[in-house]
């Protein structure tokens, strides 16, 4: 797989990320719990695999994620050579407290449990969790992170967060190589699609996460009728309704276009997919290999430019 530059920084990655939400076991969530075993063999099926770029959290299923990618690397014998491994600072579960001490605990935390000396990329997470002048302040987990760097703790940060408004103050600082947005930037919903041109511009990477918005661009809103978690209208399923026949004419599965809408754009450096399972990993790369035709791309256009706003209201 091509490798692209994190931002202007020496990172390089594949368009491809697996993400590790699910690893950490969230039922409340996801429907299902992960049990050890699975949760590394899928890290180590990753490690052999062309993906590179492996996205976790301090706060992931309350550390065990990071834990589990942890035993993967210690059972591989390290971090195999070009793995980028990415990981996010958190306020202890429960807690409000995003202060610059708190960020990091959360590094040393993240260090522990991946069994590193250092993090190559280390973003603030959900930063919408305290206000903006809070953020960037002094004491502040943005000063804290940034003194992290200084130090050689972290290579470079990133911000992910869901606010796109948000996420656009923060990257107006020029303090960050990457940015995560996460469902605003789909077939279902492009809001993110302001924060992906900024991001261009400044040269900043765009890592854009589920593609699937959880579920309905994989099984069909027949299947999960909720986006993001959430239930939609019903104008949203009828769209999406219209894609998956409009897919199944051209004999292209739903979750192919889904996941190269994300990866065929300019704008997008790496599309984080959410792995549960070792077959997920090839799972995903026979979707990226399955040719779409442009008359599908345009017929399908207008029905996503329909969220360009957002996914339609109730």
């Amino acid at each position: 797989m091509a490798l692209r530059h994190i931002g202007s920084s020496d990172l390089q990655v594949t368009p491809i990320c697996v993400g590790t939400s699910a690893l950490g076991s969230f039922p409340a969530q996801y429907g299902y719990e992960v049990d050890t075993e699975t949760a590394v063999a899928t890290i180590l099926e990753a490690f052999t695999s062309p993906i590179n770029f492996i996205d976790t959290s301090n706060e992931y299923g309350g550390g065990e994620s990071e834990k589990r990618i942890g035993q993967a690397i210690r059972a591989f014998g390290g971090v195999p050579d070009g793995v980028v491994i990415a990981t996010k600072v958190d306020p202890l579960p429960g807690s409000s407290d995003f202060s610059g001490d708190r960020v990091r605990r959360s590094v040393e935390e993240s260090l522990e449990r991946l069994g590193l000396d250092t993090l190559p990329l280390v973003y603030l997470h959900d930063p919408e969790k305290i206000g903006f002048d809070e953020g960037v302040g002094a004491g502040g987990p943005l000063e804290a992170l940034l003194a992290l760097r200084d130090e050689g703790v972290i290579g470079h940060l990133g911000v992910a967060g869901g606010p796109i408004d948000l996420e656009l103050q923060y990257l107006a600082t020029g303090a960050f190589d990457a940015v995560i947005t996460h469902n605003r930037f789909s077939l279902v919903d492009q809001s993110a699609s302001v924060l992906l041109d900024e991001a261009a511009r400044r040269n900043v990477s765009i890592i854009n996460a589920a593609p699937f918005g959880g579920g309905m661009l994989v099984k069909g809103p027949a299947a999960v009728p909720t986006y993001c978690y959430a239930p939609v209208p019903a104008v949203t399923l009828e769209r999406v309704t219209a894609m998956e026949r409009l897919c199944a004419d051209f004999g292209v599965p739903l979750a192919a276009a889904a996941l190269q809408f994300s990866v065929r754009d300019e704008r997008v450096t790496s599309t984080i997919v959410g792995m549960s399972e070792p077959r997920r990993i090839r799972q995903t790369l026979d979707l990226l290999e399955i040719t779409i035709p442009d008359e599908l791309w345009d017929a399908l256009r207008p029905l996503a430019d329909a969220g360009r706003d957002g996914v339609e209201k109730a």
